[in-house]
């Protein structure tokens, strides 16, 4: 009798969804990349190599869905190193004052299957706004080591909003640097044991 109780709840445990289930981002297989528009005509794209996190992910229940990550400024990447040291500089990112980027998100909002907003507080240039970025998770899979879980998160932020203010009026009227960026991020992230 009592082995048999115990089977039975065995059998009941192994049944049951699981809980939500924390992530830890892979950088290797993630991406945090930028673009803004440049001198009016075109648009320069860039990324951020050295960054970590972790997130939180339940199928079907955005409520529990979270995450956090901080980012290394300097670490900055847009393939000329005379513009990322520039980058560098006070005159942006001032990476000696504010030497990473942070974001916790909030809240989810708006899941319909895969895709929902996300709401967090960002933190660039010492300057922590509320920004709201269009996700949607990629799936979940199976590993030896554990689970892996890929998102998609993508979004438009104001630069002066962080006072990123730098700028240079053109010759032909206009200015240098646009003020919106677009923001994207593709990470994967592992339940499994790093090594």
């Amino acid at each position: 009798m009592k082995r048999s109780f115990f089977f039975i709840l065995s059998l009941a445990l192994a049944a049951a969804p699981l809980g939500a289930e924390t992530f830890t981002i892979d950088p290797a297989h993630s991406q945090v990349m930028f673009r803004i528009r440049h001198l009016m005509i075109s648009k320069v794209s860039g990324r951020f190599n050295k960054f970590s996190g972790s997130f939180d992910y339940e199928e079907g229940k955005p409520g529990k869905w979270k995450t956090s990550a901080v980012i290394e400024a300097a670490s900055i990447d847009t393939g000329i190193e005379k513009r990322d040291e520039h980058l560098r500089n006070s005159d942006f990112f001032d990476v000696e004052k504010c030497p990473t980027l942070e974001f916790k998100s909030t809240k989810v909002t708006d899941a319909k299957g895969d895709k929902a907003k996300l709401h967090g507080d960002l933190t660039m240039h010492c300057v922590t706004k509320p920004v709201v970025l269009d996700l949607e998770i990629g799936g979940v899979i199976k590993e030896k080591s554990g689970l892996r879980a890929g998102a998609l998160a993508s979004g438009k932020l104001s630069r002066k909003d962080f006072k990123l203010l730098y700028n240079k009026i053109l010759e032909t009227g206009g200015v240098a640097l646009g003020d919106e960026v677009e923001i994207e991020l593709e990470i994967e992230g592992t339940t499994g044991k790093k090594g």
